[in-house]
């Protein structure tokens, strides 16, 4: 059996997925307090004026015809009219995508270098002075939330001792890593305590099989082993754990973002419920899912090729 048999399979639970996502979404925005004709009149709202919007809108009509209607554009790549920034939201969504795509490539870069190493070294030394020194920091860092964490960062780094800037993305590539580093710094701390208990975890469990004594007794060099079969096994029984947390690290973007203002998705997300702007908010939701569901589905297709046994036994 092929080690992506079960690929198939998993691409169609993925598509019930994201129209669960799609039905939820619409309808928990419709029952937030508030009328978008209100956000967008602002002080010249009268009764009228908000009548006619909401009949322009489709906002009058039942709200499964809204359903309907969203789901018959959205099958056609389109998101609808933002009610805010007078702007398909399909344009709005692609201005604020940048900030939010570089942010969470640039933490996952940045927990790897972080986790890997230390959980590691920590795995190989069970009970030094790594061990612990790693365990009460990450877990220090993994009890305050996140928004708490970038606070103190902020306070820190850029109003006293004015190592990195407030707020903003930068102009440039070298500008964007020195912008974005006290934000991707402030979501891979909390990332890097899974990934350091569960490599810890895989590299204490690998060293303790029976391959590993084999290949000593054959007078295979100690480092040698560690890089080819120690480091190796445990990094495959992260990669899942990787690509779980990375989707939900996703999510966490929201608040970081509008810690360190920056113009991201996650910014628009709630700035865009503030203003009721539904088909925004509705946007960029079901971007946030088909990230999510993507990297999920990419770890899926990692570990299968690192370990054929995966898709074989998912496929089973």
């Amino acid at each position: 059996m092929s080690r992506f048999s079960s690929l198939p399979q998993r691409c169609g639970h993925l598509v019930i997925v994201l129209f669960g996502i799609t039905l939820v979404t619409f309808f928990l925005l419709r029952l937030l307090p508030g009328n978008p004709a209100v956000a967008i009149l602002g002080t010249s709202y009268t009764p009228a004026r908000a009548a006619a919007i909401d009949n322009t809108l489709g906002l009058n009509r039942p709200i499964w015809s809204q359903y309907g209607l969203f789901l018959g554009h959205l099958f056609q790549g389109n998101l609808g009219f933002s009610f805010f920034y007078g702007q398909p939201a399909t344009t709005v969504i692609v201005q604020h995508i940048a900030p939010t795509v570089f942010l969470v490539i640039y933490s996952a870069v940045l927990a790897a270098l972080i986790s890997f190493p230390i959980g590691f070294a920590a795995g190989l030394r069970r009970g030094g002075v790594i061990d612990q020194s790693s365990r009460i920091l990450f877990t220090v860092s993994f009890a305050m939330p996140g928004f708490w964490l970038g606070i103190i960062l902020l306070l820190v780094f850029s109003v006293h001792l004015h190592a990195f800037p407030i707020s903003g993305f930068g102009g440039g590539f070298a500008q964007h890593l020195y912008y974005l580093f006290l934000p991707a710094l402030t979501i891979a701390l909390g990332f890097s305590t899974v990934l350091v208990r569960s490599l810890r975890a895989a590299t204490i469990a690998t060293l303790q099989a029976e391959f590993v004594d084999t290949a000593r007794m054959k007078g295979i060099r100690w480092r040698r082993v560690l890089r080819r079969h120690v480091f190796r096994n445990a990094i495959l029984a992260v990669v899942a754990v990787f690509g779980v947390n990375l989707a939900y690290l996703i999510s966490g973007t929201v608040l970081v973002e509008n810690v360190f203002s920056l113009p991201g998705l996650g910014s628009l997300l709630v700035n865009s419920v503030a203003d009721r702007d539904y088909p925004v908010v509705q946007g960029v939701t079901l971007l946030f899912a088909v990230l999510i569901v993507a990297i999920n589905l990419l770890a899926d297709i990692v570990q299968a090729a690192l370990d054929p046994r995966v898709g074989q036994e998912a496929g089973a």
